[in-house]
């Protein structure tokens, strides 16, 4: 009798025992996965402190350079090294992709790469010559390590060689200091030597454009996005030399090209000497068209005192002037970053994709390919159980812009509006307007 009051004993406690342990391990939450697609920090910098800029020159038929350039300010210098001098140490891998045969490696490089600091060094620039063919266009991947801090900067860089005239034949070098340029947006006072060493030419012909000064449409409404689709204001013919100064006196879009009858060349863009910062309220106003009626926008470009103007929306929104400080901080900030990250023939800000990262803020996933990039912004997430275990599952809404074909830009692209039927636009405008910057994870807030 002792025996099974024992045995029952034992056994009452081992099950006790067993459903304790199963309840503590069935109470913890699943872990996150990590994404390993995901390139949202590509547009976020706040997780992304390592920008390096890229341009891309065909040297001849089997040759093209890929040119990199890193700023001071975004290297980590440390002496921890052999030589005990300030060394940022980089490791540079590039992958090319033929895409006009299917997406296949073309071409593989790697190099570590050992930057001492100079202080008289405002850029440190270096080229990776690439194995190419002529009629393909391609995409080189581009990935840097930063060996000191352990993180990676990834970039696609489209070009093609389907032609000797097409801007990838094109070099531009500053006309006082001679260092290669990365960017095409040039300033009013700025002068440009334009390099075209593929053929002998006589004669440039530059066609100039008037700027866009549109803001896209609502995502929310079916209606494509305005491009340039107008004939040049005017079209002029100058003698070609290598040393010409070049300088652009006014806005405007300019295709410099070998042919008047061509299409195709390189691309320099004025967007006016405060771009891409906005430092007088003439241009902090024009951004407030994806928040304000036209009413309202029309009556900020009129008043007499727009500075004053702008205040005052901005203190309406807020409730007050502190809160309408920092509503300003963030919408600007935005308005920055989109000129940095998605400019192409008109101000980043007033692309499609500048039109969402300034209402919804950097995106929490982002998927590249070869045709476009998907944005996703995480929903309110929902916990489940079941038999005891929690779940936690994460929705998005996700926005898809496609690359368009243009010959002003390869940064042109244009939200596929009708895969995203609900947007939840309206209530992103509302809650800016209530002084409520807007996140979709974070509805309680509206």
């Amino acid at each position: 009798m002792n025996n099974r009051r024992l045995i029952n004993h034992l056994v009452r406690w081992t099950f006790i025992t067993a459903a304790l342990c199963a309840s503590m391990v069935s109470c913890k939450t699943t872990q996150p996965i990590i994404d390993s697609k995901d390139l949202s920090y590509l547009y976020n910098p706040a997780k992304n402190f390592l920008n390096p800029r890229y341009t891309v020159f065909n040297d001849n038929d089997r040759t093209s350079i890929l040119h990199v350039k890193f700023f001071p300010s975004d290297l980590f210098f440390s002496e921890a090294n052999p030589e005990g001098i300030p060394m940022a140490q980089l490791m540079l891998s590039v992958k090319l992709y033929n895409i006009s045969d299917g997406r296949v490696i073309a071409d593989t490089a790697a190099f570590n790469l050992n930057i001492p600091k100079r202080e008289s060094s405002s850029e440190y620039t270096y080229s990776v010559s690439l194995n190419v063919e002529p009629g393909n266009e391609y995409i080189a991947e581009a990935k840097v390590l930063d060996r000191l801090r352990q993180h990676v900067a990834q970039a696609f860089i489209p070009f093609n060689t389907l032609s000797y005239t097409n801007k990838y034949s094109f070099i531009v070098r500053g006309h006082f200091t001679k260092n290669m340029l990365f960017n095409p947006v040039l300033r009013s006072n700025e002068y440009v030597n334009l390099v075209y060493p593929r053929l002998p030419v006589d004669s440039l012909f530059v066609s100039r454009y008037s700027l866009l000064e549109n803001v896209p449409y609502p995502p929310s409404m079916l209606l494509p996005e305005k491009v340039i689709d107008y004939e040049p204001d005017t079209t002029i013919a100058f003698a070609y030399s290598d040393t010409l100064p070049v300088m652009l006196p006014a806005k405007g879009v300019y295709l410099f090209k070998t042919d008047r009858e061509l299409t195709e060349g390189f691309t320099f863009f004025n967007f006016g000497n405060e771009f891409p910062s906005q430092t007088t309220p003439e241009s902090m106003i024009e951004p407030l068209g994806y928040l304000a009626s036209e009413d309202e926008m029309n009556s900020l470009r009129l008043s007499p005192r727009q500075k004053l103007a702008l205040d005052n929306f901005w203190i309406r929104c807020g409730g007050n002037i502190e809160k309408a400080r920092e509503l300003i901080r963030i919408y600007y900030t935005r308005v920055l970053y989109s000129n940095y990250y998605f400019t192409s023939f008109k101000e980043g800000w007033r692309t499609e994709r500048g039109m969402i990262y300034i209402i919804y803020g950097p995106p929490d996933k982002v998927y590249k390919t070869t045709e476009g990039e998907q944005w996703g912004y995480r929903k309110p997430v929902i916990r489940s159980s079941w038999g005891g275990r929690y779940h936690l599952k994460e929705n998005y809404i996700f926005f898809n812009f496609r690359l368009r074909e243009s010959m002003f830009s390869d940064n042109d692209y244009y939200l596929s509006r009708s895969e995203t039927l609900v947007t939840q636009w309206d209530q992103a405008v509302a809650s800016w307007r209530k002084g409520i910057v807007f996140r979709l994870d974070n509805p309680s807030d509206f």
